[in-house]
């Protein structure tokens, strides 16, 4: 879950006056700035455009870091170029206070920059607040947090009993509160996006839906595999025990309760009550092995009913959309890198209803307790 950067040591005799992080030199080549055009036809409409952007803010985290490691001040720091071109600001940093590490950062629009360049107003669905969160870098004065948390994820399958987890929730929740859910995004990559994934989802359960984009995230964990591994054999127990005679016994009955109510009923019903709203954005290249169990296709999908278009629609069935790389980066630690995101020349396929994990998330998510089934019947 590490973050692969650019050589540096190797960049520095020849580009002596341009760091190779620098947002001209490492960014995009061809992403527009911000400007009074999109008053007229706004850029973030465009689902490319909002991918790349998001991706350029997540870099920024990521900078904010290491130029706290380098002993970069405000003049001189990298992180600032990566979110200034499309007039937004460094609002809060998401601190870890056991290390100090800079783990996140809430981004804002920028009214005064904008003004400064004739926006009088941010342009239609460009968020009021984007939560950017890191993912693992492999340097000494973070490594140890960093591995803590890669290291639970890989045990637990959960990030919440992480400093990081509460942080970045308050953080989302407070932007969410001040600006409005429609308002207010979370990303992150690697790691981050583990964060991003599992705080999305907790807010989601308060019925707090806020968008949520994440790139590479983490698939592999000991008890995912073993939770996986559990279902598998009960679903072949339950196929051989129906075909094993019992002498003296009576039709089958149903244990559902008796409600007369399937599962696929009760989260139908939760979805209609406003619980479905909740999709993520999954951006996966599957020759990263950290994210590739993402794109495992499930036999059957959690489907539910969604208000898509961020909340104008009218209840329609949707699942998480999964943008996968069709052609890309083939090595892992170019596959792994956030870089690939925000690139020009990368060739993304939708593959919709195909995950098991996210299908797991979304039952766990919807599916109604044994109590809200028995208030049904």
């Amino acid at each position: 879950m590490a973050k692969a950067m650019p050589d540096q040591k190797s960049g520095d005799a020849a580009t002596a006056a341009a760091n190779p992080l620098e947002f001209h030199v490492y960014g995009p080549r061809n992403l527009s700035s911000i400007s009074w055009k999109d008053l007229l036809s706004s850029s973030w409409k465009n689902s490319n455009y909002r991918r790349m952007v998001i991706a350029c803010f997540i870099q920024g985290a990521y900078l904010l870091e290491l130029d706290r490691q380098e002993k970069r001040d405000e003049r001189t720091g990298l992180a600032p170029q990566w979110w200034r071109p499309f007039k937004y600001r460094l609002a809060q940093v998401l601190v870890d206070e056991r290390d100090g590490s800079i783990y996140g950062a809430v981004l804002e629009w920028d009214h005064q920059a904008a003004l400064s360049d004739y926006i009088p107003f941010r342009p239609t669905r460009a968020p009021a607040a984007v939560v950017a969160l890191r993912g693992t870098l492999l340097r000494a004065p973070t490594f140890r947090r960093d591995v803590v948390d890669d290291l639970r994820f890989l045990a637990w399958d959960s990030l919440k009993g992480s400093v990081r987890f509460a942080g970045a929730l308050a953080a989302l929740r407070d932007a969410a509160r001040r600006f409005g859910v429609g308002n207010v995004c979370v990303g992150g990559h690697s790691l981050g996006a583990g964060f991003a994934l599992q705080v999305g989802k907790a807010l989601a359960k308060e019925r707090v839906f806020v968008e949520c984009h994440v790139f590479n995230p983490p698939s592999v964990s000991l008890a995912m595999s073993l939770r996986g591994f559990v279902e598998t054999a009960g679903e072949l127990w339950g196929r051989a025990r129906a075909w094993i005679p019992y002498v003296g016994s009576q039709p089958a009955v149903d244990t559902s309760g008796g409600d007369g109510h399937s599962e696929s009923e009760a989260r139908a019903s939760l979805a209609q009550s406003g619980m479905g709203r909740w999709l993520p954005y999954l951006y996966i290249n599957t020759n990263d092995y950290i994210c590739c169990h993402y794109s495992d296709a499930a036999g059957g999908t959690a489907t539910v009913a969604v208000d898509s278009g961020g909340g104008n629609g009218g209840g329609k069935a949707g699942v998480a959309t999964m943008l996968v790389v069709s052609k890309g980066p083939s090595k892992f630690l170019a596959a792994h890198g956030l870089e690939q995101w925000w690139a020009d020349d990368v060739e993304l396929q939708v593959a919709l209803n195909h995950s098991k994990l996210i299908d797991r998330q979304l039952r766990s998510l919807y599916a109604a307790p044994p109590a809200a089934l028995r208030a049904q019947s």
